[in-house]
């Protein structure tokens, strides 16, 4: 089984990212669920973490903008020790706390950054950063994460 936890902040622009490819999970919307189970963990991701466990999937993947200095809409895995580092701070506990809080539980855990646009206030995502983000729904949906590019 496989999990996918999107964080972020939907009222700062891209930072809403992770968001809007957990709601893409849900079955009822241009994608279907194919197999994974979607979590929109906003800015409060460590509150899914109990369901996630009764889950106990062989993989979880979190998606979230990052700031990695790239051209936004780059995707890229970041390891787990520059996930600080990369952050845009918009949730409650720092993400790599809540990979290693969930690492015993689940087999494979991936983060995956989206570099944004802009994380200004405002409702939607940019361009390129939706069009990023379609495309790794794609890749996701293949089950393709390992063609993906390492920070």
């Amino acid at each position: 089984m496989k999990v996918i936890l999107g964080v972020g902040n939907t009222l700062l622009s891209d930072d809403g990212v992770g968001c809007f490819i957990a709601e893409r999970f849900d079955g009822n919307d241009t994608y279907s669920s194919d197999g994974w189970i979607p979590f929109c963990g906003g800015t409060a991701p460590e509150n899914f973490t109990a369901p996630i466990r009764r889950l106990e999937p062989d993989m979880l993947i979190i998606v979230d903008a990052a700031d990695m200095g790239l051209p936004a809409g780059s995707i890229r895995i970041i390891p787990p020790d520059q996930i600080d580092d990369t952050s845009i701070g918009t949730h409650m506990l720092p993400l790599s706390h809540l990979m290693n809080y969930l690492s015993p539980d689940i087999q494979t855990i991936l983060f995956i950054g989206i570099q944004p646009a802009t994380t200004e206030p405002g409702e939607g995502l940019s361009l390129a950063v939706q069009t990023a983000a379609e495309a790794l729904i794609e890749v996701l949906k293949k089950g393709e994460s390992a063609s993906l590019e390492r920070l």
